[in-house]
């Protein structure tokens, strides 16, 4: 497996490198794995750039410090402070029209298994009108994880945020940019993993995650930065 660690330079680049980890699943059939803290930015979900308010809504993010960015896969606005954690799980298919539920299924298990071993009691599901809603997300006192899912012809990306430490400028800016969105938005929903319990050090949450995403598997390490 290829596990590629840090971030690329900027924004651009470094989502380019979670592209091409997609790219080369499929083309080779090696799965491959990051965890890392994307740059600052607000990543508006394709739904988003499609709402009436989606001009006001990267304004406000700009105007707090957040660059607005378009991601390619759904869901909705999420926030990155730049100690917020990512990650991303390339994985081989055979069939790309099945398993979509099994890998979300063992993506939430390995997130909630990863937090719990930081002293979080993760569990599935999330409070009533939290960011990024969905079905597959992982909750302690708030919403701290979401999971999405990119599907190729030959790979799958299983990628995910888990909040660190900062729930409280993450509330402050999701707030006004859900409202322009019209999506309701409870600032109290959002929790973290320092809130919970664990550890408010974004290495730490890094290291749980590509633990157990990667487990016993042969790694060949690539760094993000140089690739």
């Amino acid at each position: 497996m290829r596990v590629i660690r840090g971030r690329g330079p900027d924004p651009t680049t470094d989502r380019e490198v979670t592209a091409a980890m997609l790219s080369e699943t499929a083309e080779t059939g090696e799965p491959a794995f990051r965890a890392w803290t994307p740059h600052r930015q607000i990543a508006f979900g394709r739904r988003d750039t499609r709402a009436e308010g989606y001009d006001e809504a990267a304004a406000v993010a700009e105007s707090r410090g957040f660059p607005a960015i378009e991601r390619s896969v759904g869901g909705r606005a999420v926030a990155y402070t730049g100690t917020t954690v990512a990650f991303a799980h390339a994985i081989p298919l055979e069939d790309a029209r099945a398993g979509l539920e099994d890998r979300y299924e063992a993506g939430a298990t390995a997130v909630i298994r990863s937090l719990r071993t930081l002293g979080v009691p993760a569990r599935r599901g999330e409070p009533p009108e939290s960011y990024c809603p969905g079905d597959h997300s992982v909750q302690a006192g708030g919403k701290i994880s979401g999971l999405a899912q990119r599907i190729v012809k030959s790979a799958a990306l299983v990628s995910g945020v888990v909040i660190v430490s900062d729930r409280d400028e993450i509330a402050a800016v999701l707030d006004p940019i859900y409202d322009a969105l019209g999506v309701p938005f409870d600032p109290e929903s959002v929790g973290s993993v320092a809130d919970a319990g664990g550890p408010g050090d974004p290495d730490a949450v890094c290291e749980a995650l590509e633990q157990v995403f990667v487990g016993e598997a042969e790694t060949v390490v690539v760094d993000a930065e140089t690739r």
